[in-house]
């Protein structure tokens, strides 16, 4: 049995696409994937499964939130191997020390290209410093996520990739229950 992550984007965010966790639970556990666990009310799942790849494991869990809950919501799928590597290798942790509370990670779709990720470095983007790591953005936000203009809709916009953010506690929590399963 594989373990893995699903950060989903955008739901329960300011009374939008509103999804009760247990109706989520029991609408994923209807895919067959076993030991689904939820954290927080912002679309995080951590689920196991046999024999799956993380492109059609987004397919299906973004089919059976269309289906149960009329909401078309963007799906990332994380391996447990590949949360730890991103876990161990944030840079503001390991480089610099920063405060924890202020550091972020954006999940992408995919790997960006290096001339959409170089054009992007390039714009104004105020406050809050960024590093690409494998297929993630590493964030610094020292005046807090809320006031910087690095979101998701950012990064989407530029690299021409699906994007999610969760907070560094949340990647370190996420990843320790994944470890439990």
């Amino acid at each position: 049995m594989q373990t893995y992550i699903s950060v989903l984007r955008g739901i329960n965010v300011s009374g939008q696409k509103l999804i009760k966790m247990e109706a989520l639970r029991a609408a994923l556990e209807s895919l067959e994937l076993h030991k689904v666990t939820t954290y927080i009310q912002s679309g995080n799942i951590i689920f196991q499964k046999e024999n799956s790849t993380t492109a059609s494991l987004e397919k299906m869990i973004h089919s059976v939130i269309e289906d149960r809950f009329g909401f078309d919501v963007k799906v990332l799928v994380l391996t447990k191997e590949y949360l730890h590597s991103i876990s161990v290798s944030n840079p503001f942790v390991n480089d610099r020390n920063e405060d924890i509370s202020f550091l972020h990670t954006t999940f992408l779709s995919a790997q960006p290209s290096d001339e959409l990720f170089e054009k992007m470095k390039t714009v104004d983007y105020g406050t809050g410093e960024f590093i690409l790591g494998d297929k993630a953005v590493y964030l610094f936000c020292p005046k807090g996520y809320g006031n910087t203009k690095l979101s998701n809709t950012f990064f989407e916009s530029k690299l021409k990739l699906t994007a999610t953010t969760r907070n560094w506690k949340t990647v370190n929590e996420l990843l320790n229950i994944a470890n439990k399963l």
